[in-house]
């Protein structure tokens, strides 16, 4: 028997106090049922004594409070999950809006998920190729890590986040692979922009998008990452798929948080966050990872765009506390057209010697991805030193790591959103590109793999 009262006590924004109520429970979902039969939806967030703190997910405006009575349901948010949400386009709270027929539910999952117990996590190994070099070759991805993506304001995420959903894949040919996508917060044009993508490239077919807009409530923005994750975990545990997860815009799901816990009245932390925002996205990034006994696994990449350009704004920082490795996009390479912009010396990647070498990508790998490092590294010296005093202070080595630098800007990282490169062409490009320096010069790597696979453009 469900629960009806007419208590509504009080309504302020989007919460709503509820009076004389027993046997309720936190994260409940709620109905409120109006005089003129019009029904919106909310969770409760908290229980003092009979008192509930209702949010409603829809807001209050134009609700007549005297002739409204709320139902609690007892049980909390859901999503109904089969395989037929491949291909298909829901909205934050899960609801098609793609113009097709509703979803026949194999179950229903609480879409806050169950947490994993660690005993049974299996250690993430497997390589997942982006076709994106600058990730596969130096910050290579792992099957079952957690990996964000740190933009700013006005740099390309967007279009990295469709290149990488459009491309990923696993290598082995049998197994089976999806992309779940969860856009929180996001104008209607860069909606229209993924969904035209997706469509363009085919790619839709093996992805379940989610997209919650700017001008949809802050609640649902809450709530479509934990959608996205609870299909993730539906079509990875029960159905043995690899899903890659991709979430954009964190930031924005962090501006909802400090939204609804202002509207509550809670006291604020860091730059006005709430104190429990690093407990609030651990129970997002934690839901990535791979179960002993289970084939499938998920694999995730939190999109967040670093207020100011700052690294220790308290949403990056959390977040870097808790993932493995974060790819940073730089400013200085995207005014200079290097796309994707990405800034392979400051990234870094914890579980990437996990996921190459022989069996996995190939045996060069590792080798070639340090002396890539340690080259660019000494050729953005020479070419700072050369801007300081000028060319002539160079020595003819230095000027060889400064052609390394440039060459490697221009071929290596500047592949464009439409290139999509195989481990194989991304490894032989960089060595090409250490074909620059003399063979003296690569000290990382052994002399069975340079006589193999080194072939020189300079003379010693």
């Amino acid at each position: 028997m469900l629960k009806e009262y007419k208590t509504i006590k009080e309504v302020v924004g989007p919460l709503m106090l509820v009076e004389g109520v027993k046997g309720v429970s936190y994260n409940e979902l709620v109905e409120i049922v109006q005089k003129n039969g019009e029904i919106r939806k909310g969770k409760v967030l908290e229980i003092n004594g009979d008192r509930a703190l209702v949010q409603m997910f829809e807001g209050a405006q134009g609700l007549q409070v005297s002739t409204s009575k709320v139902r609690f349901l007892g049980r909390s948010l859901e999503l109904a999950v089969s395989e037929e949400m491949l291909g298909r386009v829901f909205n934050g709270m899960g609801e098609p809006i793609d113009g097709g027929a509703e979803i026949i539910a194999d179950k229903r999952m609480d879409i806050n998920g169950q947490p994993i117990n660690p005993y049974a996590r299996d250690y993430p190994n497997e390589f997942i190729q982006t076709g994106i070099s600058a990730i596969d070759g130096l910050n290579t991805l792992v099957r079952g890590q957690k990996l964000p993506v740190f933009s700013a304001s006005g740099l390309p995420h967007a279009q990295l986040a469709a290149q990488i959903a459009r491309q990923a894949r696993v290598l082995k040919g049998d197994e089976k692979f999806a992309v779940v996508f969860g856009a929180m917060g996001i104008t209607y044009e860069e909606a229209e922009y993924f969904i035209s993508d997706f469509n363009k490239t085919g790619a839709i077919e093996r992805a379940v998008l989610f997209m919650n807009l700017a001008n949809d409530p802050a609640i649902e923005r809450i709530s479509t990452p934990r959608m996205a994750l609870t299909a993730a975990e539906y079509l990875a545990f029960e159905k043995d798929m690899q899903v890659l997860v991709i979430l954009t815009d964190i930031t924005n799901y962090a501006e909802a948080l400090r939204e609804t816990s202002a509207a509550r009245k809670e006291v604020p932390g860091r730059r006005g966050y709430p104190g429990y925002m690093y407990t609030d996205l651990a129970s997002l990034y934690e839901r990535a990872g791979r179960i002993r006994g289970k084939r499938g696994s998920i694999t995730q990449i939190p999109i967040l765009s670093m207020p100011e350009d700052d690294k220790t704004h308290p949403i990056p920082d959390l977040t870097g506390y808790i993932t493995e490795g974060q790819i940073i996009l730089s400013r200085d390479l995207y005014k200079r057209g290097y796309n994707p912009p990405i800034d392979v010396l400051p990234s870094l990647s914890r579980l990437k010697d996990k996921g190459i070498g022989a069996g996995k990508t190939r045996e060069d790998h590792a080798s070639t991805m340090n002396q890539l490092f340690s080259a660019y590294a000494q050729g953005k010296q020479a070419k700072e030193l050369a801007t300081i005093l000028g060319e002539s202070a160079l020595t003819d080595i230095d000027k060889l790591y400064a052609k390394f630098a440039v060459e490697f800007e221009k071929r290596y990282i500047a592949q464009g959103f439409e290139t999509n490169r195989t481990i194989e062409q991304t490894l032989d490009l960089g060595w090409e590109l250490l074909g620059i320096l003399p063979r003296s010069e690569l000290k990382r790597i052994s002399d069975t793999l340079l006589d193999k696979y080194y072939k020189p453009t300079v003379t010693e």
